[in-house]
């Protein structure tokens, strides 16, 4: 397939700027995979399309404030930085906006009282930086950075929580799951008491998420890696609701990646855990993925799907265009422009049942 294929015209009053108040006050497009349907329902109605039995996987990473603002040593000149993964408690890769911020630079991170300072070591192979901090940055970045908004966003965020979702934990993500933004503590209480599980997942999000593929042909694309991870508890959850007939229901698209990678090391060429996969869906995972999903593709782990409308050309669309067909999703998108849908992180969701 072609990636232009995955284009498609949006206008840009629908991407949306800021959050809507409540968040399950947003509205849902629900597509039917079974006979092609499409209803317009409001994020809160979604307990009717859940049912007991039913199990709900997050991804709880969190936001960090990975946007910073350093100077070189001794010139003082400006270098934006834009963390996307932490190698040690000190060594840290990073996007870089500055003239010649190159190997061997020494650089300073100031923001009232916090100080740090630091030396780019190398330039990666996206063209990004390794910097080496003096200390750890993890117990700073709350005083030092800001937290990053996609580009296509422009209006300044009053709350940056509501960039996270609500069960945000494990600190790690330069981007927010968005599919989970519409979810509301009362949401999540009726849900449970419906009978409908919960469990959660990790992967820190990168920014690469936000770019198009360039490659003409799919194939040729090479997908950017994120670490995740399923826990042991979190395995036995999704594999037992899987034994009792059960629908696995992934919260986005970087909780499909997590669940579809934990279902591949259970296929017997990956399979590290003897003979326990012979009846399971996942097993335990932990470290990097760089699956790359898109039609073709045959999905283990996951019966529906909660997203958000994504970009053109990105893996996401791809991602989302492999688990409910590519003529359903390119039918969904052209019906939410008409009825004029919100676009993107702050945007409308999609059920895909």
């Amino acid at each position: 397939m072609k990636t232009s294929e995955f284009n498609y015209n949006l206008p840009s009053h629908l991407i949306a700027q800021t959050p809507i108040e409540p968040r399950d006050a947003s509205r849902l497009l629900v597509a039917s995979r079974a006979d092609g349907r499409l209803a317009h329902r409001t994020f809160d109605d979604i307990t009717a399309y859940l049912q007991k039995g039913d199990l709900l996987v997050f991804n709880d990473t969190r936001v960090i404030p990975a946007r910073l603002t350093a100077r070189k040593i001794p010139t003082g000149g400006k270098v934006e930085l834009l963390l996307v993964r932490q190698h040690s408690p000190t060594d840290w890769e990073a996007l870089v906006k500055g003239r010649k911020a190159m190997p061997g630079q020494r650089i300073a991170v100031s923001r009232g009282e916090t100080h740090v300072a630091g030396q780019i070591a190398a330039i990666t192979k996206a063209g990004g930086r390794r910097i080496t901090f003096d200390q750890p940055l993890s117990p700073l970045l709350e005083d030092l950075g800001e937290v990053p908004l996609p580009p296509y966003i422009h209006e300044p965020l009053a709350d940056p929580e509501r960039y996270q979702t609500i069960y945000a934990r494990i600190s790690g993500s330069s981007a927010a799951p968005t599919a989970g933004l519409h979810f509301t503590p009362d949401l999540l209480l009726q849900l449970r008491e419906t009978g409908v599980g919960l469990a959660f997942v990790t992967l820190h999000i990168g920014m690469d998420t936000f770019r198009p593929v360039t490659a003409e042909r799919i194939k040729d694309h090479v997908m950017h890696t994120e670490w995740c991870t399923l826990s042991f508890e979190t395995a036995q959850q999704i594999n037992q609701t899987r034994l009792a007939g059960g629908r696995i229901v992934a919260v986005g698209t970087t909780a499909v990646r997590v669940l579809e990678s934990a279902a591949a090391s259970c296929t017997p060429s990956q399979n590290v855990h003897g003979d326990a996969c012979a009846w399971q869906t996942v097993a335990p995972f932990s470290g990097p993925t760089d699956l790359f999903i898109y039609p073709g593709y045959r999905f283990r782990a996951v019966d529906t799907m909660i997203t958000n409308f994504h970009l053109p050309r990105s893996t996401l669309l791809m991602l989302v265009s492999a688990f409910a067909g590519k003529e359903l999703i390119d039918r969904a998108y052209q019906e939410a422009i008409k009825q004029e849908y919100r676009f993107y992180s702050f945007g409308d969701a999609m059920l895909i049942v």
